[in-house]
């Protein structure tokens, strides 16, 4: 059986303020008053995992031992299939300059190994997230949700965050940048990921 949150007070294990409030927006129906890392001044637990659920765990449960609250992780990126599944649990890794991290940079990395290897075209893609909800207990609970879809270029769009921009997601003629942010909340990864984490927990 799926444990039930019961609670009223969840720590959303991020310092993304962007996150957070998408985050905050699916949970709105709850009444769970939320707050993140940032607000209890948690450092970023490293992440040492080769699976997005592993790396979520480890938010997820550090936030949660070091508040005594429940709290939710996720950790998301994106596979491409003609780099066989890179850059996956790295793709913030791919974005990482000496100036910080930039995701055009990234994305231009990830579009010259696709030229360089010639990969067929339609460059198949998935954007994975996994969320983990965690108790002080040590107990927790997993859900995984994916959107499928390609990578095209030029970059399109300045909405989103990431690699949105060059992420067409399947059925749409739009990417991601271009998708309106609460339109792409409806249909992304992280919103499957979502619908489960609710029906399993809260709903």
């Amino acid at each position: 059986m799926t444990r039930r949150f019961e609670g009223s007070a969840l720590v959303i294990a991020t310092h993304n303020a962007g996150k957070r409030d998408e985050i905050a927006a699916l949970l709105s129906p709850f009444k769970v008053t939320l707050t993140s890392n940032a607000d209890h001044g948690l450092p970023e637990p490293e992440e040492t995992e080769t699976t997005f659920a592993g790396n979520a765990r480890i938010k997820a449960h550090a936030a949660s031992q070091a508040t005594g609250l429940p709290a939710l992780a996720d950790d998301s990126g994106i596979e491409i299939d003609a780099l066989d599944g890179a850059p996956g649990v790295y793709t913030a890794d791919w974005a990482e300059t000496p100036q910080g991290r930039d995701f055009d940079h990234a994305m231009r990395v990830t579009w010259d190994k696709l030229e360089k290897i010639n990969a067929p075209e339609p460059r198949t893609a998935r954007f994975c997230c996994t969320l983990v909800l965690a108790w002080p207990d040590g107990h927790d609970e997993v859900f995984a949700g994916v959107m499928a879809g390609q990578i095209v270029w030029p970059m399109r769009g300045d909405q989103g965050h990431g690699y949105d921009p060059i992420f067409q997601p399947d059925g749409f003629d739009v990417t991601f940048g271009e998708m309106d942010r609460w339109k792409k909340n409806e249909i992304s990864h992280r919103a499957d990921a979502f619908k489960k984490l609710i029906a399993g927990c809260f709903a």
